[in-house]
């Protein structure tokens, strides 16, 4: 085993613009914290300089380590390329773009190490959590989105199952993962539902969020592949796979 507390993973897409700062934040939230930590970015086939920065950065920041592949997979394999790899006893993600502040962290790693939760997943649902909004069209789709992970199980006590802001028991993870069919963004509604299938306790904190404009997703060809993807693991758990 490991001696490593935390392994964090930053999935990158052709983000060379903005991941340094991602970096910097989660080296300095390791060393305040004085954990033994990696930060694990995983290039998922970026096609700007993502790699080039992140070798100029691991000169100065040795807990920085690289997963790379030449083909844009999606996040959900990024993630779980990163969880093949992490070394920690805890492993986190956070998204790109600083949309949560490293230090919300504690709550979390505070909530797993007195084994109140196997998984622990950052919710934007609290009062005053939204620092600074989506979009409205985004906000619509987002109702929308939370009716239909509802409609095909995920309970409802679970309020948020997107924010980019998760932490897991690495055996958990690495369980949860391997099994994982869902290359894109629904890869968390499928982890949250293998979950809960294998007894796993869930628990919801509080996040302070704020929405980066630079996102991946494309409401128009995203939403049909959300569609589909839904469907995907909905079939794939009705029949146990």
């Amino acid at each position: 085993m490991s001696d490593l507390d935390l392994s964090i993973i930053i999935p990158a897409f052709n983000d060379a613009h903005k991941f340094g700062a991602d970096v910097e934040a989660a080296d300095r939230f390791l060393e305040q914290e004085s954990l033994r930590g990696e930060i694990i970015l995983v290039n998922d086939g970026s096609r700007d300089d993502t790699v080039e920065r992140a070798h100029i950065l691991q000169e100065r920041l040795p807990r920085l380590r690289l997963v790379s592949y030449p083909e844009n997979r999606g996040k959900g394999y990024a993630i779980a390329q990163g969880v093949k790899t992490a070394q920690g006893r805890l492993i986190m993600f956070a998204d790109a773009g600083m949309c949560v502040p490293y230090e919300i962290a504690r709550i979390a790693l505070t909530m797993l190490e007195l084994d109140m939760c196997d998984i622990a997943i950052g919710s934007r649902r609290a009062r005053g959590s939204v620092k600074k909004a989506q979009p409205l069209y985004r906000r619509i789709g987002a109702r929308g989105h939370k009716m239909l992970v509802h409609a095909i199980g995920v309970p409802r006590y679970i309020s948020d199952t997107q924010c980019g802001f998760k932490f897991y028991r690495a055996a958990v993870a690495k369980r949860l993962f391997v099994q994982l069919i869902t290359d894109g963004f629904m890869f968390d509604v499928e982890i949250i539902l293998r979950a809960i299938r294998d007894g796993c306790r869930i628990l919801e904190f509080p996040v302070l969020w704020s929405n980066d404009p630079d996102t991946r997703f494309n409401p128009a060809s995203g939403s049909v592949k959300v569609l589909r993807d839904l469907a995907r693991i909905r079939w794939a758990l009705w029949s146990g796979t």
